[in-house]
């Protein structure tokens, strides 16, 4: 349900942004379009500014009867002499005026003559642009010829009669430059392209790259920077069509700058990569949730267990010195040999009760890493000893017989404690996973270094290779153990590793040369100590092996 509800939030996230990129874009493209409607609506407002009043005397009043007589061409020569004048002037010196009457198709010219042909071809295109094309809301137009074998724009303006026919075309023509360059040029200098409240007095061409083409497609007007400045290529472009000044089409395209300045900083980005990271996420934060209720569940039934055969084994030794204690207490014991048998009973189940209680501390401290060591530089051979010895009758108990190699020379800085219970847990180990009458060799030794060696070979099946790193964590019992009827808590091993380690020692198994399997304890400091002469007072025990056998 988390990851389900991670991964619609992520889409409805994704989904926002999607939304507010594309409404982002049709703003700006919307601006682009208003951009290239600004510089149309310029052009025109100059070209009515300059057309319109040249036409207006002739066309603006209705005709009072179909058969009205119309003026000649050469009336709109005075108002229109100024109107439009081209940069050279030798190419404007002559223009040709126009009247076309729609009831006969006569094409009356003034100013420069028209040949035949060129008359009966213009005839027929103001004809036929003034019928498709003219709107009745127009007050002019404009088309574009050639005359003389120059190219021309023709601008006139219908008049009509009283029923909305029109029945004449009153006009001029003059050079091609009228509906180029100069007129859209001037118009992008004064004329703001964008709304002023959102650009500010930022120039047209830092914002806007305009484009204007005739209908044939060819390039009237591009400045310079507008093909050159980075960034003219922006996919935010608007178009409008001029159909009214012979076709002409005018391309709008949005600078960066406008980008930045109208989407107030920059155009959204997508957040798919981030949303699909943080889905990621989540679900691998949910696989580790469900890792770590796993394990937590591991973990429970492994401290359930290990309560179950922690009492399982306090309760053999205290049922035995319970019996034995009532034995006494209740004086049902026939001799004296039978007494102290009892006691040493008791007192043995005692130190193996103490041995199992001093695990559980030991291995409580080491998972709360309060564990606290008193290291000091020791004969390892005489601990070594006292603790085999004291382990002796358990180990007769169960059936071994130990024996031990011991160099007196070898020491180590360690603590006595610590190596007392790490020799009773492996010992332990040994006696409760072998098999009956074998026997435990104890080894102590320099290894290499100079480091102390304490070595536990037993004879019993030993320990896969894949298992031998395992065997030391917490709890953890090979599975042919795991279901048997010896009995173990899982810790042992965990805790002599833990003291080795906080000694700056190690401990590891391998294999015994008798088949079973050698538990090792490596500690620093363990050079052997040179051998002195000695005295009456003081002689060091001879080096070799110290042999203890069950009787």
């Amino acid at each position: 349900m988390t990851l389900a509800l991670a991964a619609l939030l992520a889409y409805e996230a994704h989904d926002a942004a999607r939304s507010h990129r594309a409404t982002a874009e049709r703003a700006l493209r919307d601006y682009a379009a208003v951009a290239a409607f600004e510089l149309a609506a310029g052009a025109g407002d100059d070209l009515d500014r300059a057309v319109f009043p040249a036409m207006a005397p002739l066309t603006s009043t209705r005709a009072s009867s179909p058969y009205e007589r119309l003026p000649a061409p050469s009336a709109i020569a005075a108002p229109s002499d100024s109107a439009l004048r081209c940069a050279a002037p030798v190419p404007d010196s002559a223009r040709t005026y126009f009247r076309y009457d729609f009831r006969d198709g006569s094409l009356v010219t003034a100013g420069l003559p028209l040949s035949p042909r060129e008359s009966t071809r213009f005839a027929d295109t103001l004809a036929a642009h003034a019928r498709a094309i003219y709107q009745r809301d127009w007050r002019y137009a404009a088309l574009r010829t050639r005359i003389a074998g120059a190219d021309r724009v023709a601008f006139y303006s219908l008049k009509y009669a009283e029923h909305e026919a029109p029945i004449a075309a009153f006009g001029f023509t003059t050079c091609g430059d009228a509906l180029g360059e100069p007129l859209f040029r001037a118009v992008v200098r004064r004329h703001a392209l964008l709304p002023v409240s959102l650009v500010g007095e930022l120039p047209n061409d830092s914002l806007v790259a305009v484009e204007v083409r005739d209908a044939a497609g060819r390039q009237l007007f591009a400045p310079a920077s507008a093909s050159s400045a980075p960034g003219a290529g922006t996919p935010f472009m608007g178009d409008v069509s001029l159909a009214r000044f012979a076709g002409v089409r005018v391309r709008a395209t949005l600078r960066p700058r406008a980008v930045e300045t109208l989407a107030l900083g920059a155009m959204p980005r997508s957040r798919l990569a981030v949303l699909l990271g943080l889905l990621a996420l989540t679900a691998g934060m949910i696989v580790l949730a469900v890792l770590q209720l796993r394990r937590e569940n591991e973990l429970a039934r492994l401290r359930s267990d290990f309560i179950s055969s922690v009492s399982h084994e306090l309760r053999t030794p205290l049922a035995q010195i319970l019996l034995f204690a009532e034995t006494l207490s209740l004086n049902r014991i026939r001799s004296e040999r039978e007494r102290r048998d009892a006691a040493d009973v008791i007192v043995q189940e005692g130190r193996h009760l103490m041995h199992l209680v001093e695990n559980i501390l030991h291995f409580s401290r080491a998972e709360r890493r309060m564990t606290r060591l008193t290291t000091e530089h020791l004969a390892l051979a005489p601990l070594v000893r006292d603790t085999v010895d004291a382990w002796t009758p358990l180990a007769v108990a169960g059936g071994a017989t130990v024996s031990t190699e011991l160099d007196e020379r070898v020491t180590a800085s360690a603590d006595r404690g610590a190596i007392r219970q790490m020799m009773l847990n492996l010992l332990d180990n040994a006696v409760k996973y072998g098999p009956s009458g074998q026997h435990i060799v104890v080894t102590l030794a320099s290894g290499a270094g100079g480091n102390a060696r304490i070595t536990v070979d037993d004879e019993g099946e030993g320990i896969p290779a894949s298992e031998r790193e395992r065997v030391w964590a917490s709890f953890y019992r090979l599975d042919r153990h795991a279901n048997s009827a010896v009995a173990g808590s899982g810790i042992g091993l965990y805790v002599v590793r833990e003291l080795a380690a906080l000694q700056h020692g190690r401990a590891w198994v391998e294999s015994a040369p008798a088949g079973g399997a050698r538990f090792v304890i490596e500690l620093n400091g363990g050079a052997a100590q040179e051998e002195r002469p000695a005295s009456a007072r003081e002689r060091l025990p001879t080096p070799g092996a110290h042999k203890i056998t069950s009787v």
